[in-house]
């Protein structure tokens, strides 16, 4: 079925119209949605369906009078445009280039006015449609600040605060969209404080937030979102959360860490490694293992506040009966913190790993119990950015700009747990083709 859509007087009230000049009314082809490249016709107006993917409209050669129209079927422009490609040397308001529409539910009716200014949008279109040629991101900061180049691809890495500075948000003929990669600082592990207290809980590992968009040639995290964000127009302040630090006192419990935040990613703090006076392991992006020799020792709450895909994991729980007590690992980005046992302590729970820079590393895993009385330590996550549990000193901390969570201390009054682990900050996109 089709429809001839002639003049419209009430345009504001979103009736989709289209002038009738030289060319006469579009024939709107309802029978036909358009989900792939297609050519189109004179006369003739398209209800394109890019949801499932971005695709061109091309222009036929064209006669003065001509009209064409094109409308946003699955209002997902803005997600996956459509690009009109004018025919051969032709423009479209006097540019021989693409046009991409992005905008969200938009209708475009084109008129071939005359030789010199090419197709014009009319009546029905909220979009002054212009020709524009392919463009690319481009910008710098980070380490090394402009970028470390493989390929088509360029990375910036923050260790630490910065600026993303933007001088081209490109264009989607080019690229527009980025990949990311924001892991928060990790929280330390609790410690004993005071005689039959109990051993700590070891910190769970920051939040892990990653993307990877259809196409990119690098092997994501299996925790990774499948869409990338739109690149942005205007710089970003790039926050890198610090790890919690190691605790050696009164009342034993470890420190949250610290968030990490690019853009609209945040990215929460690994919770605490639990230990006086609830005992229970702190909420976090990975929650901490809980500690001591309380009633109810259960592990931090992972993924909090939550986001999809997950950000993290729960922390262990304890094993909250005599002689050993034995204590909770810190949740890590795809495992959760391993349950104390009698008599030994859990192992954090393991990371992520992404060639987002290019070599595999490993990132957000969990430190793990400290031990208590008799029995083993914790172990930190397997792979390895986890700090590990430990008897008075031997708590390690977890891994520098990699979010592990610090190891819990065990049995020796005064001795320090393992300090979280620092997060960091990659930004990966294609700025040549």
């Amino acid at each position: 079925m089709s429809g001839s859509v002639g003049d419209n007087p009430y345009r504001a009230s979103g009736v989709i119209a289209a002038a009738a000049g030289g060319g006469g009314a579009v024939d709107w082809q309802t029978d036909s949605i358009k989900t792939a490249e297609f050519t189109a016709v004179a006369g003739e107006g398209y209800f394109c369906n890019t949801s499932g993917g971005a695709f061109a409209a091309l222009l036929p050669a064209a006669t003065i009078g001509d009209m064409i129209g094109f409308s946003d079927y699955g209002s997902s422009w803005d997600t996956y445009n459509l690009t009109i490609t004018p025919n051969g040397s032709e423009d479209i308001n006097a540019v021989n280039a693409d046009y991409f529409v992005t905008t969200k539910g938009l209708t475009v009716t084109l008129i071939y006015v005359d030789a010199t200014r090419g197709w014009k949008s009319v009546m029905g279109s909220d979009a002054d449609a212009t020709g524009a040629a392919a463009a690319w991101v481009a910008g710098t900061g980070g380490s090394p600040c402009a970028g470390s180049i493989c390929g088509d691809y360029k990375t910036h890495s923050f260790t630490g605060p910065g600026t993303f500075t933007i001088s081209s948000a490109g264009n989607p003929g080019g690229n527009n969209t980025i990949d990311y990669m924001v892991v928060a600082g990790a929280g330390s592990g609790g410690t004993y404080s005071s005689s039959g207290a109990g051993a700590g809980g070891g910190g769970g590992a920051g939040g892990y937030r990653e993307s990877k968009q259809p196409g990119a040639p690098w092997c994501a995290s299996p925790t990774a979102g499948a869409t990338g964000m739109p690149a942005p127009s205007c710089n970003v302040t790039v926050t890198v959360g610090a790890g919690g630090a190691a605790v050696s006192t009164a009342p034993g419990k470890g420190i949250k860490g610290s968030d990490s935040v690019f853009g609209t990613i945040t990215s929460t703090g690994g919770g605490l490694g639990g230990h006086n006076p609830d005992y229970d392991g702190g909420p976090g992006g990975s929650g901490g293992g809980a500690g001591g020799t309380g009633a109810c020792s259960c592990g931090g709450t992972g993924n909090d506040p939550p986001t999809s895909p997950a950000q993290g994991t729960d922390g262990g729980d304890a094993k909250t009966a005599p002689p050993s007590y034995g204590n909770g690992g810190g949740g890590g980005a795809t495992e959760a913190g391993v349950d104390g046992t009698n008599p030994a302590a859990g192992r954090g729970g393991a990371g992520a790993t992404t060639c987002i820079s290019e070599s595999p590393v490993a990132y957000a895993g969990g430190g793990g119990g400290g031990r208590y009385s008799q029995g083993c330590a914790g172990a930190g996550s397997p792979c390895g950015t986890g700090g590990a549990g430990g008897v008075g000193p031997a708590a390690t901390a977890g891994t520098t700009n990699r979010g592990g969570g610090g190891g819990g201390n065990g049995t020796t009054v005064g001795g320090a747990s393992g300090a979280g682990g620092s997060g960091m900050v990659v930004i990966r996109y294609k700025f040549q083709n």
